[in-house]
């Protein structure tokens, strides 16, 4: 239950901060002009605030101008709100919070811990106070609860005084402003914050720190609450000066949004003329519908960088705070009556009832007499100080010719106004419907957004597999383009070696055919020169008795294929005895067994160690040159020429094949002797 309130404006306060490093480093001029304490002309235009506060002011200087007269309202049953306002890197966490252990450099909040005990402790001592705290952020227009992690979606719901506040959010009871301060260290280590390129520790949400406090009189069982919303905006981003991207970008999107929708509440609620002001269209808006137009004292800082090059927003966030300076609040206390402060109330709402009927029924009675065409003196009429309704409506209609009209209107009016309690409680009971309607659409948003959300991180999930099945193709496909260049290259060798394959095929086709017809021209020439060495030879040729040693190796070597009766040089390897003339010693079929003389051995042995006069032999020892002269005189012209290089070359007189019978030639011996080759 709120008193008879009073009209107040938002107290706007605006503070510049020094230079920082970078911009001192940069050149940068300093922009703000003083003139007293409340103006600072920018860029040659004047603004005028509550307070400005020059760079060299201190936290302290900054806390009494205008912080502790909040805590003094809120313990009084008001509620209050501080917030900053401002771009980023502009000094807002500094203003709000500072270094929180720090005496000299702690900010608005735990010097107001601090305040709220000090007044308690001095206040009477029949009162008993009840301090709770919350501390959420609100962050990618999501509301977070700081001190419950789980918690990162809740909605915003109205009581039944329409009041919003934030459902579900964690609340904790404090009894000393350490306490507090324990509670914003654990909400500030949970609080998103980032490095842009203007500020190491930029905030990338909105903070709302909540004090509620309650007291009682336990004397007379008065009862009064006090709200205190101390809120520390992020701040607003150019990102082509931050350099913001990826999620930052992203979070520098959505703060630029919601202070948007604050510019946009400002502004309407500057104008005065819009019946619509749009408090829903951000969270952030939402929760400070209260503190903006509303039953609160509002205090705004507005933070300023004094860099020109931060001229532009500098203005912005001027103009901004000259906005909000022209709004209206209505401030009240918050009471809670007692029975018999009820009682009372009771009794004078009852008289004042009684009037107003009174009234009505005076006007009912005019009205009825200028129904019946009768003229109503003045004198008769109820002037404007003993009615609500103004009783010149009437006549001024009825001298305009449409005496009737006026009346109908006037009595649709007296039907508005005397609605039924029936009516009214229905009435009341549609509103509390709708209320509720509302409600249970806010909690059906909220089921739906945290919905929403766990779908969005199952399809962030579901890309991350893509991306890396995706990946795995890409690698898949490399590989497989890989191996396919590996099989081109490879069968382009295979062609090739198959080509030189069939190029050897077709040279070992002509080379054994060149070797068959060699082979047939040595046989011939074999056979002829087998006859002529025949003819020629000394001594009967079948008869190697009065042969001396030499004329018999040579004979004997001549009938076993070593016409010159040299000993072998080379093993024949189809021929054993170097014979080409008998098919016993080339022969597959034959068997030495069958020769009971052993002539092929003798000859063999005959020729190879006693047959050749011309060569000394490894193995004779007794071997003497003169016994050849007899010899080889007559043999070795003949024979030398035709025969001794196909001899050398091949070790095979005839250029049969090994083992082959006689006028055959086999392809396959010819490769066997052509890969050996």
């Amino acid at each position: 239950m709120a008193e008879p309130s009073s009209e107040c404006s938002i107290k706007v306060l605006c503070r510049f901060r020094p230079l920082n490093q970078a911009e001192i480093l940069r050149g940068d001029k300093f922009l703000p002009v003083f003139q007293g304490d409340d103006s600072v002309v920018v860029g040659g235009k004047p603004y005028v605030f509550d307070r400005v506060f020059p760079p060299n002011t201190t936290q302290e200087q900054v806390y009494h101008a205008c912080a502790m007269q909040i805590v003094k309202d809120v313990l009084a049953g008001y509620n209050g709100t501080i917030f900053a306002y401002g771009q980023t890197s502009s000094g807002k966490t500094h203003t709000m919070e500072g270094k929180l252990h720090d005496p000299q450099q702690m900010g608005i909040i735990p010097r107001i811990a601090r305040d709220i005990f000090n007044h308690i402790y001095s206040m009477d001592e029949n009162l008993e106070f009840h301090i709770k705290v919350s501390y959420f952020e609100i962050y990618l227009d999501k509301i977070r609860d700081l001190l419950d992690m789980t918690k990162t979606n809740l909605s915003v719901h109205e009581d039944k005084n329409r009041v919003p506040y934030v459902k579900g959010c964690t609340e904790r009871f404090v009894s000393s402003p350490e306490e507090i301060l324990d509670v914003i260290d654990e909400g500030k280590s949970n609080r998103h914050v980032a490095v842009t390129n203007m500020n190491e520790h930029s905030s990338r949400s909105h903070s709302i720190f909540l004090i509620h406090i309650k007291q009682e009189n336990v004397e007379t069982e008065q009862k009064l609450s006090g709200k205190l919303y101390l809120v520390d905006l992020a701040g607003s981003e150019k990102v082509s000066k931050t350099g913001a991207e990826g999620a930052v970008l992203d979070e520098a999107k959505n703060i630029n949004k919601s202070l948007s929708a604050l510019g946009n509440v400002i502004s309407a609620l500057a104008e005065g003329t819009k019946a619509y002001v749009p408090y829903r269209d951000s969270k952030m808006t939402r929760i400070l519908q209260d503190s903006l137009g509303g039953n609160c004292r509002t205090t705004m800082f507005i933070c300023c960088s004094p860099s020109s090059y931060n001229d532009a927003e500098t203005k912005s966030t001027l103009m901004f705070g000259q906005r909000a300076k022209t709004i209206k609040n209505t401030a009240s206390v918050n009471l809670e009556l007692t029975a018999e402060q009820w009682k009372k109330k009771f009794e004078k709402e009852k008289e004042k009832n009684k009037a107003l009927r009174e009234t009505l029924a005076r006007l009912e009675a005019e009205l009825s007499r200028w129904r019946s065409g009768e003229a109503v003196p003045e004198t008769e009429q109820l002037n404007e100080s003993e009615t609500e309704t103004g009783p010149g409506e009437g006549p001024g209609e009825g001298q305009g010719g449409a005496p009737e009209e006026p009346p109908l209107n006037d009595n649709s009016s007296s039907i508005v106004i005397h609605i039924s309690d029936e009516e009214r409680h229905k009435y009341e009971e549609e509103i509390r419907k709708l209320y509720k309607q509302l409600d249970d659409k806010d909690d059906e948003i909220n089921q739906q957004s945290q919905i929403m959300e766990k779908l969005k991180q199952q399809m962030l999930d579901q890309e991350e597999v893509l991306a890396a099945a995706r990946g795995g193709g890409e690698a898949a496909r490399r590989e497989l383009a890989a191996l396919r260049a590996e099989h081109g290259a490879a069968r382009a060798e295979v062609t090739e070696v198959l080509a030189a394959l069939e190029e050897l095929a077709r040279s070992y086709d002509r080379k054994a055919q060149e070797a068959e017809d060699t082979g047939r021209h040595n046989r011939r020439l074999a056979d002829e020169l087998a006859r002529t060495e025949v003819g020629n030879a000394p001594g009967h040729r079948d008869s190697p008795r009065g042969l001396s040693g030499v004329g018999l190796g040579a004979w004997q070597g001549h009938q076993q294929g070593n016409p010159t009766g040299k000993p072998n040089g080379k093993p024949n390897r189809g021929n054993p005895t170097g014979n080409p003339m008998e098919k016993r010693n080339w022969d597959p079929n034959w068997d030495p067994n069958r020769e009971p003389n052993g002539e092929t051995q003798l000859g063999t042995q005959l020729g190879t160690q006693q047959g050749n006069p011309m060569e000394k032999p490894n193995w004779e020892p007794n071997w003497e040159p003169n016994r050849e002269p007899k010899w080889e005189p007559n043999w070795e012209p003949n024979w030398e020429p035709n025969w001794e290089p196909n001899w050398e070359s091949n070790g095979n007189p005839t250029g049969k094949s090994n083992g082959e019978p006689n006028g055959e030639t086999s392809k396959l011996g010819l490769k066997t002797q052509t890969g050996m080759l």
